[in-house]
């Protein structure tokens, strides 16, 4: 048995490591390739390239990609064809993955896309592409089947996996135990992306609205986890911002640090869904480059961006976005979280709903639709 498969990212990188997970359990002796990170390779990945090659901040960064990415999705698609895989599964990347999945689908090769593009949200008329390039798309959010549908796109919701890997109950006392943390000082997790793009344009002023916070409650403890290869950016952006003393760096860790901290300062992605699943109150911050910005916010469906107001429909949590997403803006939003124990309180109820709504065991589930595709 052999699948190929295609993850872009830390996001995409975990979700296909659990996805394996799955796989695996099906399929023992399964054989799988193609471009991974890390988390993938730990489950017996074989990556052809890593998953950073296509981690991309927007459409100003990707211009200047546009034709290394093409190439390399040429050369990877001539590799798939010569391996036959029984499935290729593209993870999320819709604008690297949907192309490559068509031409797969021509020549014959089952085609399943792991993550339904958010065409609920913006850019709708992607649909029609998802239609000519994937033989199955796995849902991770239940509206998103009946969606699909209208377009005559086979789906399966299979849940969130990171629902079926963050338990149910915070362990919230081992993970301040963990990181050398008090069981009552108040923590901050500052979580400002693993992109490059993002780095470069929204850790700084996390870093200085995690500054002003420290100013005024000293005791305040700030932890930023550091995704794998950007430690020198996310220390350029320390320096730049003056935060030295405020901001304590870690490697990875990232789950730790939502389980032990009070409130959470997140750049909007999927670290957002994780915050919400380990029950933090959050503020959502996220800034592009101005011409990417221009062109997304005319594109957009809803109010929402963070995943977590997105889920519920209604601004649950506060979102500071492009040019609102100054230092300022952010602390005082901290401040009203760090102030409210009540609110806290109830915004973590609500999580846990959505908790409880996205767990389906996602590992199986998607094997088993997985099965029904290759037919085995």
């Amino acid at each position: 048995m052999k699948l190929g498969l295609v993850a872009g990212e830390a996001s995409g990188d975990l979700l296909a490591g659990l996805l394996l997970q799955g796989v695996k359990a099906r399929w023992p002796q399964v054989q799988t390739f193609g471009i991974g990170g890390p988390r993938m390779v730990h489950e017996g990945f074989q990556a052809w390239w890593p998953s950073d090659r296509l981690a991309v901040h927007g459409y100003a960064e990707a211009l200047k990609v546009y034709l290394p990415l093409l190439r390399l999705r040429r050369e990877l698609g001539d590799r798939m064809l010569a391996e036959r895989p029984a499935a290729f599964i593209g993870v999320d990347a819709p604008d690297f993955n949907l192309g490559l999945e068509a031409r797969l689908k021509a020549a014959g090769t089952k085609t399943v896309h792991f993550v339904c593009p958010s065409i609920w949200a913006w850019r709708g008329g992607r649909v029609h592409k998802l239609a000519a390039s994937a033989d199955h798309v796995l849902c991770l959010f239940p509206f998103e089947p009946a969606l699909l549908a209208q377009a005559g796109v086979r789906a399966s919701y299979v849940g969130h996996p990171l629902a079926d890997a963050i338990p149910l109950e915070v362990p919230r006392a081992a993970a301040r135990a963990a990181l050398g943390l008090g069981h009552s000082e108040p923590v901050l997790g500052v979580l400002p992306g693993s992109r490059r793009g993002e780095i470069r344009h929204i850790a700084a002023d996390f870093l200085r609205a995690a500054a002003l916070l420290k100013r005024d409650r000293p005791g305040l403890r700030c932890l930023l986890p550091i995704a794998p290869g950007v430690r020198p950016l996310v220390e350029a952006a320390v320096a730049e911002a003056g935060a030295q003393d405020a901001v304590e760096l870690i490697d990875g860790r990232s789950h730790e640090v939502l389980a032990a901290c009070d409130v959470a300062l997140v750049a909007s992605g999927t670290a957002t869904l994780e915050a919400a699943l380990f029950k933090r109150p959050m503020v959502i911050g996220y800034r592009i480059a101005p011409l990417s910005w221009q062109i997304m916010r005319h594109m957009r469906y809803q109010p929402w961006v963070g995943l977590p107001n997105v889920l519920a429909g209604e601004f649950v949590v506060p979102e500071l976005l492009q040019h609102e997403m100054t230092p300022e803006a952010l602390a005082r939003e901290l401040r009203r979280w760090l102030d409210d124990p009540a609110d806290c309180e109830r915004v973590a109820q609500r999580f846990a709903e959505m908790h409880l709504s996205l767990r389906r065991n996602t590992a199986q589930a998607a094997g088993d639709a997985i099965a029904e595709v290759v037919g085995g």
